[in-house]
């Protein structure tokens, strides 16, 4: 098992970096914060041009056909410059779930969404239930889906929303336009303005069904896709928070020291780079599952990576802060940006309590 990134892998890298420098930073993550789409037009057109929102879309529906692995490359870059918008819903959740269900001859959707004409996402939770999707209230009767979708992300700015119901031959995927009759978005205020989540009303919409039969077992690859996303562009938030500490400890003095010579301070960093470099390696070898394992390792490398990720890339973004101390509170200050993604990180697709819980599962009964 090699985790080295290949020559492409480091020139995607570098041109995404590069990207994003110039086209989004951390002034543009800024102005995206009360915004519903999250992202301009045009910084979504060039991420398109770049190829990228497409990475998961087989070539035959234009996109590049390539695996999470490379995909993680672009996360990572993501996370790292904290980058609003719905990339990690439409490219990567929407994309997943409609290549999964469709089966092989695909979806009509998928090319808009290769080009980035198209923004969709995954609605999984239903009300009340934020830690599980297998269960869904949401009803489909008659080409028609009536129910309460929560935690929805980047629903506002969709352009269609691929929604889970319960039919009679258990859970089935439908895409529903955003604009249609009966569907009603309500966004949800969460500390991090970077990342969008709504409450989606469905009062008996007209649905298209995506695929046949009991959807389950492709959906359950799909949240495993997403819990790997989430953990990885993690992994980039979470190296910009230490980065960002550390820098300060070389410039900021107290008692005519730099506090970066406190042994305290050196011990806060250290904890950060260990919890930093562990988390990467499991989001690394679930990236790697999710392209070349069975589904039962994929769900464990990514429930795995998920329950260490939760509250350790927290811990990642407040002890960054208490290196900064008061100013890091402020909101000049771009470090609190990175804590409140790793905030998001703690308790999107459910908190580290329920991965632990799942894990505890799998190991009872592998």
């Amino acid at each position: 098992m090699d985790f080295e990134f290949s020559g492409e892998q480091d020139q995607l890298r570098d041109t995404v970096r590069r990207f994003l420098s110039e086209r989004a930073p951390t002034t543009y993550v800024r102005s995206m914060l009360d915004d519903p789409l999250g992202t301009t037009r045009e910084v979504w057109q060039g991420l398109a041009a770049l190829g990228v929102t497409g990475l998961l879309v087989p070539e035959r529906h234009g996109g590049a056909g390539r695996g999470m692995t490379d995909m993680g490359v672009v996360l990572e870059e993501l996370g790292r410059a904290v980058h609003p918008g719905p990339f990690l819903s439409s490219a990567v959740g929407a994309a997943s779930a409609l290549v999964a269900v469709a089966g092989p001859d695909g979806d009509e959707l998928l090319p808009r969404i290769a080009d980035g004409s198209a923004v969709a996402t995954v609605a999984l939770h239903d009300e009340g239930r934020r830690a599980t999707w297998r269960t869904p209230t949401t009803v489909a009767s008659n080409g028609a889906l009536s129910g309460t979708k929560a935690f929805v992300p980047d629903a506002a700015g969709a352009d269609v929303i691929l929604v889970t119901a319960a039919t009679g031959d258990g859970i089935g995927l439908f895409a529903v336009e955003a604009d249609a009759p009966g569907v009603v978005i309500i966004p949800s205020e969460t500390p991090d303005g970077t990342r969008k989540v709504a409450t989606v009303e469905l009062g008996a919409v007209a649905a298209r069904r995506i695929g046949s039969g009991d959807a389950t077992p492709a959906l359950a690859g799909v949240v495993d896709r997403l819990l790997i996303a989430h953990v990885v562009d993690g992994v980039g938030a979470a190296s910009t928070a230490l980065e960002l500490a550390v820098e300060y400890t070389k410039e900021r003095k107290q008692f005519d020291r730099l506090i970066g010579s406190f042994q305290a301070v050196q011990h806060l960093c250290a904890e950060m780079l260990q919890a930093l470099e562990l988390g990467r390696a499991g989001a690394y070898y679930a990236l790697w599952a999710a392209d070349a394992a069975d589904p039962a390792e994929l769900h464990r490398a990514a429930t795995m990576a998920k329950a260490w990720a939760g509250d350790a890339f927290f811990k990642i973004g407040a002890d960054a802060i208490q290196v900064f101390g008061g100013i890091g509170y402020t909101w000049e200050h771009d470090i609190h940006l990175a804590y409140k993604r790793l905030l998001s990180l703690q308790h999107v697709l459910g908190g580290t309590a329920d991965h632990l819980e799942e894990l505890a599962t799998i190991a009872i009964h592998p």
